[in-house]
């Protein structure tokens, strides 16, 4: 199976169904069939070769799924980008793609500009103009949209190995640069299966289509509801900062699954945003990617009924979710993330790599069919890789054979119920809105300022509706000057090199960072000294 065939084989059964609907614009499976394969004949006349990167520089919206779908289908591996990220970012991510073409829209075209202008970006990329208006820039245009229109609609699948990459998404990198997890077609058709069979997904069904497309909760998104036969709707990014309107959109397109990272969850429940007549065609609330607050689950608990709830839990390199954990009763503490999908495996393992007794903390490990095959190397000759040592371990299991285990850097126990529970990180990264963020590349990024003498970059725990902040303590250099106040020259410099949700939120001014007794950064002082 492959990822374009659920939409496919919905082609064949209900070509008339609506697939995708955003704004006043709906796709049928139909259109989505014929859409793809028209672009993946264009793809292929233009020389896309089987495993080539094309990068989607574009916002979120039907067009830009029907761009996934005939990339696949013509034998690629789509790369999708922050339109939204610093330039200079999203450039190395570009660089390391090494693509064979870049697809951008007409929302995307000011951020595009830039993104040409820094100087990392590959000069030459040929450019696919991915809107019905009129392209402002004519360089390195390989063909646009309305080239695709006449082509050829024949149902293309240049690669039928299950085991070749479908896309590659760019997560935060301990050494400042972002790196690259390869994605398998087999890695998300296992999750879909286990999802679609254990939510009793049914065609017609109106699913959320939250998380942006760079981030991996969109992939069930997407690929689960064609699986399912079901009806997406994509939610327009600023409309997440609205609690009114995100309402109505809930409301008013008649959702049946909700699926998110808590943070936009929490951030109704700050607002009592729910109606008293709830959401009355809501049949499942889901969420993954960070720890759900008590008091903003406990809200939305008391105001829907007949909705059923579920954590799921997993990184990026194990594929959207590897273990779920359903309510069965009012949440009177800090929920598991559960079991193990199937096809997946939990392991909780101590510092030799032994199991640990039931009730211990130990680090958590996890195997099966979600494992990424691991993170892209570039074939670009120009990239320097910087990848930290590799999670991706080898673990005689209880067979005495060799299993491949990803190091999820989380703490985590098992209960006396038989349930994992998650106890936090291990590591230097945190979950912040439901991105995973390595700490160290925002040092990274401050280390471009000239101000500072020294820093360092800690998670804080506030609790309540927040969840996990970033907290920047720094020590000035002797020779900065000037009035007011250092912080906006610090957050301007990062503001060039991370996006929005790396800035952190607390500030704290020392003439010396504290030091521990083998004279690092006391950084567990310094988180203390925010929390208070």
């Amino acid at each position: 199976m492959m990822l374009y065939d659920y939409s496919r084989l919905q082609s064949e059964i209900r070509s008339d169904a609506p697939a995708i609907t955003m704004g006043s614009k709906t796709l049928t499976y139909g259109d989505l069939e014929k859409q793809s394969n028209q672009l993946a004949h264009v793809l292929l006349e233009k020389g896309l070769k089987p495993g080539d990167r094309v990068c989607l520089f574009a916002e979120k919206n039907p067009d830009t799924i029907v761009a996934m779908l005939g990339v696949m289908k013509a034998g690629g591996v789509y790369v999708p980008l922050d339109i939204n990220s610093p330039a200079e970012r999203i450039s190395r991510m570009v660089l390391s793609s090494f693509p064979a073409f870049i697809l951008t829209d007409k929302k995307a075209e000011a951020a595009f500009q830039e993104l040409r202008n820094t100087d990392s970006y590959i000069p030459g990329i040929p450019v696919i103009w991915w809107s019905d208006s009129e392209n402002s820039f004519k360089v390195n245009t390989a063909f646009s949209k309305s080239d695709v229109i006449h082509a050829e609609n024949i149902p293309y699948a240049v690669v039928r190995n299950p085991e070749t990459a479908a896309h590659i998404l760019f997560t935060s990198g301990s050494t400042g640069l972002p790196k690259g997890v390869v994605i398998k077609h087999s890695n998300v058709t296992a999750f879909v299966a286990w999802a679609v069979d254990y939510f009793d997904m049914k065609p017609g069904e109106r699913n959320s289509g939250h998380s942006p497309l760079h981030f991996d909760l969109s992939t069930y998104d997407i690929y689960g509801t064609f699986a399912a036969g079901g009806h997406l709707f994509p939610v327009p990014v600023d409309m997440s900062v609205h609690p009114v309107k995100l309402v109505e959109f809930i409301r008013d397109n008649r959702l049946t699954q909700w699926f998110s990272v808590p943070s936009a969850l929490n951030y109704l429940a700050r607002f009592k945003a729910v109606p008293e007549s709830g959401f009355p065609d809501l049949k499942r609330l889901i969420w993954c990617g960070e720890v759900f607050p008590l008091s903003g689950l406990q809200y939305w608990v008391k105001s829907l009924n007949d909705v059923q709830f579920t954590n799921l839990y997993g990184p990026t390199e194990a594929t959207i979710a590897s273990s779920f954990f359903t309510l069965s009763d009012f949440p009177e503490k800090n929920i598991p993330i559960g079991k193990a999908c199937s096809n997946e495996g939990l392991l909780i393992l101590d510092d030799d790599m032994k199991p640990v007794r039931n009730g211990e903390k130990g680090n958590l490990y996890i195997s099966g069919a979600g494992l990424s095959p691991g993170y892209w190397v570039s074939p670009n000759p120009n990239v320097d890789h910087q990848l930290p040592p590799s999670p991706f371990v080898f673990f005689e299991n209880e067979s005495g054979e060799q299993e491949r285990i990803y190091k999820t850097g989380d703490l985590a126990s098992i209960g006396e119920d038989g349930l994992v529970y998650f106890h936090g990180r291990a590591d230097y990264q945190i979950k912040s809105r439901g991105y995973r963020i390595e700490l160290g590349e925002i040092e990274a990024a401050l280390s471009k300022s000239d101000i500072l003498r020294e820093f360092a970059v800690v998670p804080v725990e506030k609790g309540g509706f927040e969840g996990t902040s970033i907290g920047c303590a720094f020590v000035l250099a002797e020779d900065v000057s000037g009035n007011g106040r250092p912080e906006p020259r610090i957050k301007k410099t990062l503001q060039e090199l991370v996006p929005p949700y790396m800035i952190p939120h607390f500030w704290k001014a020392y003439d010396k960072l504290p030091r521990n007794a083998n004279g690092k950064i006391d950084r567990r002082k310094l988180s203390d000294h925010f929390e208070q």
